[in-house]
């Protein structure tokens, strides 16, 4: 599934083609996605000019007088800038139309969906849609710190690595991040959340930070499905020091990566770096 880094690459690699253009159509090749596909996406989307690409936790919205389109990847999806001729595979189940400009040849934005688990919806102006209206800050900006980590997190007995992964405390830190964070600040991922001092909250703050900041320049992970929207694959994968790597040494210590489930998620851990 792709998470915030490679929806973040996405975002980058759209705006430049999509930003100031005018939608001139939209084609929907079904009805729905993961939900069906609101009748604003055809009946006020078309002709309006898209004014800025934001990415809010792993939604992207095209935003436009008239409202917003709101897209979610989902496990699999794919948004690519292509000629208005490209040819049409059998998972393309959205395409919309941009405008010529002086500089730039007619383009549609195409979403891509095997599995069918990303969606498209619609947000009016003026609004938060509900799938956005109870997330907790981004990341990577001042508002998400250790403070904030250690004050959500007393009196919690659930796993920190769940604390870390939920939506509600600060979004985009999905599977592989809160693995990879919880190693660099040398955290037990099976720790209570509510028993992690603020000082080590203000290091794993920071690792969050550090490491999304630095997985969006290489790309994202792109363990499987992911691309760019140039068809360039991430490459931050192989500097992943725990995540899919049970029973391999520890890149710092030696001692062989251990794997445990939580919350239905496979968490990797040093037992040796993490306390």
């Amino acid at each position: 599934m792709p998470e915030l880094p490679e929806v973040e690459t996405t975002r980058r690699g759209i705006a430049p083609y999509v930003v100031g253009r005018r939608v001139t159509g939209v084609l929907l090749r079904r009805p729905n996605l993961r939900w069906p596909i609101p009748p604003e996406i055809t009946a006020l989307l078309p002709g309006q000019r898209i004014d800025a690409v934001e990415r809010r936790a792993k939604y992207l919205l095209l935003h436009t007088e008239a409202g917003s389109a709101l897209l979610h990847l989902g496990m699999t999806g794919v948004l690519r800038v292509l000629p208005p001729d490209a040819p049409v595979g059998r998972h393309d189940h959205v395409d919309i139309a941009l405008e010529r400009t002086s500089t730039q040849a007619p383009r549609i934005l195409r979403f891509t969906d095997p599995r069918r688990f990303g969606c498209l919806l619609w947000q009016p102006p003026g609004t938060i849609h509900e799938r956005l209206a109870r997330l907790g800050p981004e990341p990577l900006t001042d508002a998400f710190d250790g403070d904030l980590l250690w004050r959500r997190s007393r009196g919690r007995t659930a796993a920190v690595k769940l604390f870390l992964m939920d939506n509600a405390i600060v979004v985009g830190v999905g599977n592989i991040y809160a693995s990879e964070a919880l190693f660099r600040a040398g955290v037990d991922p099976r720790k209570p959340a509510g028993s992690i001092s603020r000082a080590r909250y203000a290091r794993l703050a920071a690792e969050v930070k550090h490491l999304l900041a630095w997985a969006i320049e290489r790309g994202g992970t792109t363990l499987r499905d992911f691309l760019a929207p140039d068809g360039a694959p991430g490459y931050f994968f192989r500097e992943l020091m725990v995540y899919g790597r049970t029973g391999e040494p520890c890149r710092v210590c030696g001692t062989p990566i251990r794997q445990v489930t939580l919350g239905q998620r496979s968490t990797f851990w040093c037992p040796r770096c993490q306390r």
